[in-house]
């Protein structure tokens, strides 16, 4: 009995394409807003080639963006310490690993200035845990962001 009968081809092609699809979905499930750990912040996610970015969309303690000129007044170079939150990229280079988890990003955080090596793992469809760490991710902090509501 041969395994290269039509049937059987077309079967096994049929779950490499649904295999392939559900991969896809698990990764693309993390684009949306996001509210950041501290609940002060909407992050923006989205995924840009093979990487995934965050970018600063607003404040839910100012909803209609009133207030659009909070600086980067944190930023370690001097030069940059004039730009613009809102629209800032915080979220870099994460790649999609399986399984819900991005890995080999950097976090930059404007409150303090500093810059992470981080991973994130989407728990589930509306929950998500950002790891932030220096060296290895034994020393670390973990947040938990939540999906905005209206998203």
């Amino acid at each position: 009995m041969s395994l290269f009968r039509p049937a059987v081809l077309v079967a096994c092609f049929a779950c490499l394409i649904l295999t392939g699809n559900t991969l896809a979905q698990d990764a693309s499930s993390i684009e949306g807003v996001w509210v950041n750990g501290d609940g002060d912040g909407w992050i923006e996610l989205e995924i840009v080639g093979p990487e995934l970015i965050g970018r600063i969309l607003g404040s839910p303690a100012d909803p209609l963006n009133r207030n659009p000129s909070r600086l980067d007044t944190q930023n370690p170079e001097e030069s940059l310490r004039d730009r613009p939150l809102r629209g800032l990229t915080i979220l870099s280079g994460f790649r999609y690993e399986g399984d819900g988890r991005w890995d080999g990003g950097r976090v930059y955080d404007p409150n303090s200035g500093n810059t992470y090596q981080g991973t994130i793992t989407v728990v589930d469809n509306v929950t998500l845990k950002l790891r932030g760490f220096i060296g290895i991710s034994l020393f670390g902090r973990t947040e938990v962001w939540v999906r905005r509501a209206d998203n």
